[in-house]
């Protein structure tokens, strides 16, 4: 039987043809002669550079991860890659992170997260019955019961209330949940209030007040939202103490070119672990009412108060303490965190903010601005939960907590006095008390040959110091010139959380670098 026609025999290969009877073939190779002859492209510009980019951001500078610490990250490579140095590890002091520096988790509060973030083992014996009321609590008030589920954007509203009732325990003053906002650290809902406040344009732009030395996150945000920077001094003679006198100073200067609208405070003070006195509380409140200024209180280092002569005091209570008419007219937001204290839970970035005296119609514009970025984590706000809300006398877990609690806090005041001591004992080195916070911010001596190298190395010369200590000894500190200091002094700001002998170990390094730079520039 004959094939249908069309068809062609198996093993036969037909010739293609194009719309105009053209091969496929044929069609390919004028196409590919076309590509030979037209002219190559050269690579298109990039969009984004440095040229191009928002001026804001690249005016942001973040001392603490800053050269200094790409320099130790680079040194850390070598060492495993066998390359050998006068050390065998680098130490990175540099940041307050406990943990990572050897510090022991709060037991609690992990059972705790460990619950909330695998409820099946709340039928273990393995875990006590406080902790699992606790998880229960907050897992019950989350979408699904699960801590995998968004949450409203001021945060879960146990959380909320268990905040406000810690509050309410410290300062003797009644705190409402709706005025507390659960945060990604504390460093989130200070960028947040910041950018409802910053305005205006020319001398109407606003100012904002920070201390100096100050925590480079204050400065960076000030840049990136094209606000005025306000500096106002510590006093570094009288152990780092706040002065009204130079805070009416700074805002004097400040009203020739810019509204000064905002004051930060840290206390207890990073880097400067200065604690503030009660009286001088009331009076930057009372400066602030004067002046009509929205007061930032930064008190995330509110358990870490060492000295014995000092004792935290939060803005909120001595707010009201002052009376109704400070307490009714003075815009004060107050942040904490679950990063610091006792607990220094950094990588669970939880915290909260209160904000008081908040205009009505901008607590809507403040929640629409967090609703942007949905919700902060809510394992960070559960972290938080357990810092406000933890075990109480008489529950299981109580006489625990509280020996993990002191032996953290107690450590830390021992290592305070050591690194206080051990820092003044070296010439060319000078330390005030460290009051409070985790870090101490020495004054080092700097000769004028040191200045003019660092000078030839295009470098701040406290950077040039910190960078040569980097590279002798491993300690990775941060220059002082990152935080702010007066013309002419130089510092360095280093944790004090390493654990006592490491701690040790790497004072005595400093006090010989120290000793042989001097020698060698003097």
């Amino acid at each position: 039987m004959q094939r249908a026609a069309g068809l062609v025999r198996r093993g036969s290969c037909p010739r293609a043809s194009g719309p105009w009877g053209r091969s496929h073939s044929s069609a390919a190779a004028e196409a590919s002669a076309a590509l030979k002859v037209r002219p190559e492209r050269s690579p298109r510009d990039r969009i984004l550079t440095l040229e191009s980019m928002n001026p804001q951001v690249k005016a942001v500078e973040y001392a603490v991860r800053g050269p200094i610490v790409h320099k130790a990250g680079e040194i850390e490579m070598e060492l495993q890659r066998g390359i050998k140095k006068p050390f065998t590890e680098v130490i990175r002091a540099n940041i307050g992170d406990a943990h990572a520096m050897g510090q022991q988790p709060i037991t609690f509060l992990r059972q705790v997260m460990a619950l909330c973030t695998y409820p099946n083992l709340l039928s273990s014996p393995s875990f006590p019955e406080d902790a699992k009321k606790r998880a229960r609590r907050i897992l019950q008030a989350c979408g699904g019961n699960s801590l995998g589920s968004y949450s409203a954007s001021q945060g879960v509203n146990c959380i909320r209330e268990d905040v406000a009732a810690f509050i309410t325990r410290r300062d003797g003053v009644s705190a409402d949940p709706d005025n507390i906002y659960l945060t990604t650290g504390a460093s989130d809902g200070i960028s947040t209030i910041l950018k409802l406040l910053v305005s205006g344009g020319g001398k109407s732009r606003t100012g904002v007040m920070i201390p100096i030395p100050q925590y480079p996150l204050y400065s960076a945000v000030i840049s990136e939202l094209d606000a005025v920077q306000v500096n106002y001094y510590l006093d570094e003679e009288n152990c780092w103490a706040l002065n009204v006198n130079e805070l009416r100073r700074a805002v004097r200067q400040a009203k020739d070119h810019c509204n000064p609208k905002v004051l930060c405070i840290i206390n207890p003070g990073n880097p400067t672990g200065q604690v503030q006195s009660r009286k001088c509380i009331e009076d930057v409140i009372h400066f602030a009412w004067e002046e009509k200024l929205f007061l930032l209180a930064d008190e995330v280092y509110q358990d870490n108060v060492y000295s014995p002569d000092c004792r935290f005091h939060s803005f909120k209570k001595v707010l009201y303490q002052m009376g109704p008419e400070y307490s009714s007219n003075v815009e004060l937001a107050s942040f904490h965190s679950t990063s610091k204290g006792y607990m220094g839970e950094c990588g669970y970035r939880g915290g909260y903010m209160e904000v008081i005296n908040l205009h009505p119609e901008i607590k809507g514009q403040l929640v629409k601005l967090l609703s942007v970025r949905l919700c902060p984590p809510v394992s960070g706000q559960a972290a938080m939960d357990i810092v406000v809300n933890p075990p109480v006398p008489g529950e299981e877990s109580f006489e625990q907590f509280s020996r993990e609690k002191e032996f953290v806090l107690g450590n830390l005041a021992q290592k305070a006095k050591l690194t206080e001591d051990l820092f003044n004992q070296v010439p060319g080195i000078q330390c005030n008390p460290l009051q409070g916070a985790m870090y101490a911010f020495p004054r080092i001596l700097i000769p004028a040959k040191a200045v003019e190298a660092a000078q030839s190395h295009k470098m701040a010369p406290d950077m040039f110091y910190c960078m040569k200590l980097l590279e002798e000894t491993g300690i990775c500190v941060v220059p002082g010139s990152g935080f702010g200091q007066r013309e002419g002094t130089y510092h360095f700001r280093m944790t004090i959380l390493p654990p006592v002998e490491k701690l040790k170990t790497l004072l005595h390094k400093v006090k010989d670098f120290h000793l042989k730079f001097l020698e060698k520039y003097s």
